[in-house]
């Protein structure tokens, strides 16, 4: 592509050399840059991509996108502009041809349920014999192809070139995760949003955004970009994105003030029933996922669905089918004790999940769970706390400790378990802290290994090592 087509539209400050080249491929990585690449300088937490232009121009980079000033051959173009994460959006959707506007894209945010909400979406569109690409945390997906996630939501350039993938597979509908970060590092920027979904505001990633306020400013994005909004009402943040939207709003929860709202819930152990009604239908749904929080997440997902037109019986029978890995999964034991992996790793969501189990648990419930190393390390107490006052026992372990010491983690939460209850053990080593979870289980138990869901590995500070709870689960019930 032509330089000047790639940065069309693009605030420039100035521009050294020859705009009239062309551009072989768009790259933030010097090293992915090959003969005729714009590298794109981004200045990161952890590094500064000006610091590798050197590298770049070594490869054989025609031209540089700067927002420093920085050397450079002669014969290199380099173009300076205010921000160079946005700009690496914006050449990135040039670049691919805005492939997002030849298909429905639907954006969902929030705390919790983004993940659920986008499989809810996905099983209605497929059950209206609609192509459907996925984007989000456990996989990136087009139909039943499965592509490598290594973000929730990816950076622009791959993001652009993902849309580019979807568009030539003749996908008619995206529905995507946009992650807080996504939206304030600008990955999301000139993407074409038909439906932004708003699912609730609750603690998490103040580590990267050190104010609530900042992490609600960031979601708040979205809807600023979207043509239509879902909002949930029911939530204090979501009001809020209601009343400042520049799109038109419908709104869902369970106020009658709701234009998406349910009636008559029946909550069983497995699954949730309830009576739809909106300003274009209304029916009876069942859902195979358990807990309040899955009415609303439907909620959301069929208020989208009728923005796009789907029909009825195609709203009922994907909801009756949808599946989410690691989300309230029930672990087949065979045993007179139940084990159910779930990914909530923020105090709301640990909180929402325990709550939804003591509402059928025969037994005790058990919760075991850790927190992330390089992460927000306040929340840590928070959970402990949680944990020990909706939980009848407590084993307090890791889950991706990263570079710090996991048994400094466990100490975090357990400053706030203990100011609560002393029904509850620590044992560092997740592996082992599982085995006596189903070594000293009861019957009628439930057993939450919390925070892992659909995640098969844990991250420490020099390996990476392959940990899917399931087969864990199964490894250990086996010695038994």
């Amino acid at each position: 592509m032509l330089l000047t087509k790639l940065i069309e539209g693009l605030e420039v400050v100035s521009i050294e050399g020859d705009i009239n080249r062309n551009i072989a491929s768009v790259e933030y990585d010097s090293r992915k840059v090959r003969s005729g690449s714009m590298f794109v300088c981004i200045e990161g937490t952890k590094t500064d991509g000006h610091r590798f232009v050197p590298d770049a121009v070594q490869s054989g980079a025609a031209a540089l996108l700067v927002e420093k000033d920085v050397e450079a051959p002669i014969d290199v173009t380099v173009i300076k502009t205010p921000n160079t994460r946005y700009a690496l959006a914006h050449v990135s959707a040039n670049f691919y041809g805005h492939p997002s506007r030849d298909f429905h894209l639907t954006g969902v945010t929030g705390t919790k349920g983004k993940t659920t909400t986008t499989y809810m979406l996905k099983a209605m569109l497929e059950a209206e014999n609609r192509k459907t690409g996925l984007i989000g945390t456990i996989a990136n997906m087009v139909g039943s192809e499965i592509l490598y996630a290594e973000r929730t939501t990816p950076e622009s350039k791959d993001l652009q070139s993902l849309f580019a993938y979807m568009k030539g597979r003749g996908v008619s509908n995206v529905v995507m995760e946009v992650s807080s970060h996504a939206l304030d590092l600008h990955r999301v920027s000139c993407s074409d949003y038909d439906i932004g979904i708003f699912t609730n505001l609750s603690r998490d990633h103040l580590d990267y955004h050190k104010t609530f306020e900042n992490y609600f400013e960031a979601k708040m994005k979205l809807f600023n970009m979207c043509k239509q909004a879902v909002v949930n009402i029911d939530d204090e943040y979501g009001r809020k994105v209601a009343e400042r939207a520049k799109c038109k709003v419908y709104t869902f929860g369970l106020t009658q003030d709701a234009d998406i709202r349910a009636e008559n819930l029946s909550l069983h152990s497995d699954s949730v029933e309830f009576r739809v009604i909106t300003p274009w239908m209304s029916t009876d749904v069942y859902v195979n996922i358990p807990g309040k929080f899955t009415v609303y997440n439907a909620l959301g997902a069929i208020g989208a669905c009728c923005l796009m037109g789907l029909g009825t019986e195609s709203i009922k029978n994907g909801l009756k089918n949808v599946s989410v890995p690691g989300r309230a999964e029930v672990v087949e034991t065979d045993r007179d004790f139940t084990v159910m992996i779930d990914y909530a790793h923020s105090p709301e969501s640990l909180k929402s999940i325990l709550e939804t189990v003591r509402d059928f648990a025969p037994g005790r419930v058990v919760c075991l769970f850790g927190c992330g190393g390089d992460r927000d390390k306040t929340k840590r107490p928070i959970m402990g706390e949680i944990s020990g006052k909706l939980a009848d026992f407590t084993i307090v372990t890791s889950d991706n400790p990263r570079t710090e010491d996991p048994a400094a983690i466990v100490k975090d939460i357990e400053e706030g378990i203990k100011k609560v209850t002393d029904n509850y053990i620590t044992i560092v080593d997740r592996k082992e802290a599982i085995r006596y979870a189903l070594s000293n289980a009861r019957p009628g138990d439930l057993i939450v290994l919390a925070g892992k869901g659909h995640e098969t590995y844990q991250q420490f500070s020099d390996k990476t090592i392959h940990f899917d709870e399931r087969e864990i689960v199964r490894e250990i019930l086996c010695d038994l």
